[in-house]
């Protein structure tokens, strides 16, 4: 076992989850919720089967995961997060928000699923009107749509599409993620080639945290 060697709180927490691939591991589940391997390594562009297999053992026997069985018919084993492997999520929050500025640029390469997009964009926001009607802003930004809930003082973001959102954004990853973030307003998102239809304003109710 790799180890940083040090009586430190943030060497400890590293020796656990600073091996690469782990806490992208965590991102999915979260996302995903309890997965098959296959979910886990298609929500994972790069990852070599193996190496998976190897991080996901660690992650059992540091006890952040668990194991289950899928319910009937489906006969396959599940990957969950233990209690103590979803207490990381406010860590993820963290690093996506200290990482949002990075995100201005694309790269050449990088792979891109809208769900990464959706929850990134919801972790840093907050219902700015909870006695308001729920509303559902619609991501387009790949083969996958996402849409981000918002409603009763709480921002949720799921993979699919809303029966009726309020509004819809399409267009590259780096012009719906700034629009959301308020690095960029609307004018700027559009003439840049987001495409907006709904009511703009919605965008209001995504207070930031």
């Amino acid at each position: 076992m790799r180890s940083y060697g040090q009586y430190c709180t943030i060497a400890r927490a590293l020796d656990v989850v600073g091996e690469r691939w782990t806490l992208l591991i965590v991102r999915e589940l979260l996302l995903q919720g309890p997965s098959r391997f296959t979910d886990l390594k298609n929500g994972l562009p790069g990852i070599a089967t193996n190496l998976l297999s190897g991080r996901l053992k660690d992650l059992e026997d540091d006890g952040l995961i668990a194991r289950e069985d899928a319910p009937p018919p489906v006969a396959t084993t599940l990957y969950a997060l233990t209690d103590q492997g979803r207490s990381l999520e406010p860590v993820l929050k963290a690093l996506g928000e200290w990482g949002r500025p990075l995100m201005v640029v694309e790269h050449a390469g990088d792979a891109f699923q809208p769900q990464w997009l959706a929850y990134a964009a919801a972790s840093f926001a907050v219902d700015s009107d909870p006695q308001a009607a729920p509303v559902a802003i619609q991501l387009i930004a790949g083969d996958k749509p996402a849409v981000i809930e918002v409603g009763g003082g709480e921002v949720h973001s799921r993979v699919g599409r809303a029966t009726a959102p309020d509004l819809t954004l399409e267009g590259p990853p780096r012009l719906v993620l700034g629009l959301l973030a308020g690095m960029i307003d609307v004018g700027r998102a559009t003439s840049s080639g987001l495409h907006i239809t709904g009511n703009p304003d919605v965008l209001a109710r995504l207070g930031r945290a």
